[in-house]
């Protein structure tokens, strides 16, 4: 009796690891979105439209190793602008959006994976000049500008801090250098590669903050078991090396 016990109470965990399981269709797909972030994520041709095999980056290349070995299928498509991409990924179930930077106030509004890399806030001004800054809050007195509705600009909204939003941080390049803007407010080391693609080095950094991790954000609707699979795969290619090597690819 105590045997045909445990056959059932076995048999049983099984149809229950399988019922779990059956919870993600085999023909699953996850509608990855992401945008021209470089280093972490970018256009091949530099375009603002590209799909699959036309975006590398640091990024892109973990996301599609975690994948893989998630055993969950994607579609990825590089798009523009970013504002539209956050709110296709809030909308709809089964959408992801990558690089975002993970912060208290976006945590509730998505599942999350990750970190899948880290990223800092830095204030720029054109080579040459003499702006100093103590903290982000003095950097109202200036023409400040930042990329629309990503989480710099919705920082310094926070911080009562005035900005002059553009659609691409390649727009901010050529406000800076032209007095359009005093400072630019962007992510490093992508606001560099960014400036040097547009021909521009020597930026002064007038101020550093904010250190913060970039993830796969999903829509909250997106099964558990596809974020905890994702997840496990991610911290088994860290462990293995694969991120650090992906990131030393790029910098």
């Amino acid at each position: 009796m105590l045997k045909l016990k445990t056959r059932g109470l076995m048999l049983g965990l099984l149809l229950g690891a399988a019922t779990a399981r059956a919870e993600v269709p085999a023909d699953y797909k996850v509608v990855l979105l992401t945008e021209n972030f470089p280093p972490f994520n970018m256009a091949v041709d530099d375009k603002n439209f590209a799909r699959d095999e036309g975006i590398d980056g640091i990024s892109a290349d973990i996301v599609r190793e975690m994948f893989k070995r998630a055993g969950i299928g994607y579609t990825l498509s590089l798009r523009f602008p970013w504002d539209r991409l956050y709110k296709l990924t809030q909308d709809n179930a089964d959408y992801g959006l990558f690089s975002t930077t993970y912060t208290a106030e976006r945590a509730p509004l998505f599942k999350w994976v990750g970190p899948l890399g880290k990223t800092g806030w830095v204030v720029l001004a054109a080579p040459g000049s003499k702006i100093s800054l103590k903290d982000i809050k003095e950097a109202g007195k200036y023409k400040v500008g930042a990329y629309q509705n990503n989480a710099v600009s919705q920082e310094l909204a926070k911080q009562n801090v005035p900005v002059i939003n553009a659609l691409s941080d390649q727009q901010n390049v050529k406000k800076l250098m032209s007095g359009e803007i005093d400072l630019w407010v962007t992510d490093d080391p992508a606001g560099r590669f960014v400036a040097k693609q547009e021909g521009v080095t020597g930026l002064q950094t007038v101020l550093r903050f904010n250190e913060a991790q970039l993830f796969l954000a999903l829509n909250k609707d997106t099964p558990d078991e596809v974020v905890a699979r994702l997840q496990k795969a991610l911290d088994q290619l860290r462990a293995e090396g694969f991120v650090e090597q992906a990131t030393k690819n790029y910098l």
